[in-house]
């Protein structure tokens, strides 16, 4: 359990896909990048409070004990790889050409995010509940959905006690210990 506070903040993140392609247009690439973070989730103690992932860019509030950057490395990271390793693997070469960028260190060839992720740390319970509701609006704001809760690729329906069996990506939000009363 923690307390959203200045010894154990949030982070939320906003990651842009490069040259916002939609690259999250299909539910087998979303699951992709949900079996990524997922992975990161697990293996490197990255606690996912909140997420949605749209078309072309995904919001996520997290909490690790981490750097803001090695969180940010880790997660762009490990999805960057299994994007492309899924890309290569089904023979997708029009879509690794478009993330065809320069060679980089590393003999990286391909840019799946934009080099430039926002990322913000987040104190106090109202500011988290203002970028959790953000976060769970994307899809209604967007015209894919109706309701928060009736998008997949998101934790709305998780925060709303509607979680379904097979949910895409498990998120963390129990382990929050709430100062203030805070309706579901």
């Amino acid at each position: 359990m923690f307390i959203i506070s200045r010894k154990t903040p949030a982070v939320y993140i906003t990651a842009v896909t490069h040259h916002r392609l939609p690259i999250f247009r299909t539910d087998q690439l979303k699951q992709v990048l949900c079996q990524a973070y997922a992975e990161a989730r697990t293996g490197h103690g990255i606690l996912i409070l909140a997420y949605v992932i749209m078309t072309d860019h995904v919001h996520m509030l997290v909490r690790s004990d981490k750097t803001m950057s090695d969180i940010l490395r880790l997660m762009n990271g490990i999805s960057a790889r299994r994007i492309i390793q899924h890309l290569t693997a089904n023979g997708h070469e029009k879509s690794l050409f478009k993330l065809r960028g320069s060679v980089r260190g590393r003999n990286h060839k391909h840019s799946v995010w934009h080099h430039h992720t926002d990322s913000l740390e987040i104190f106090g319970e109202s500011t988290f509940r203002q970028k959790l509701e953000y976060i769970h609006q994307n899809p209604v704001r967007a015209g894919m959905v109706e309701r928060p809760p009736d998008y997949l690729y998101s934790s709305a329906r998780i925060w709303a006690g509607s979680e379904i069996k097979e949910e895409p990506l498990q998120v963390d939000h129990r382990v929050i210990q709430w100062r203030q009363h805070v309706a579901a």
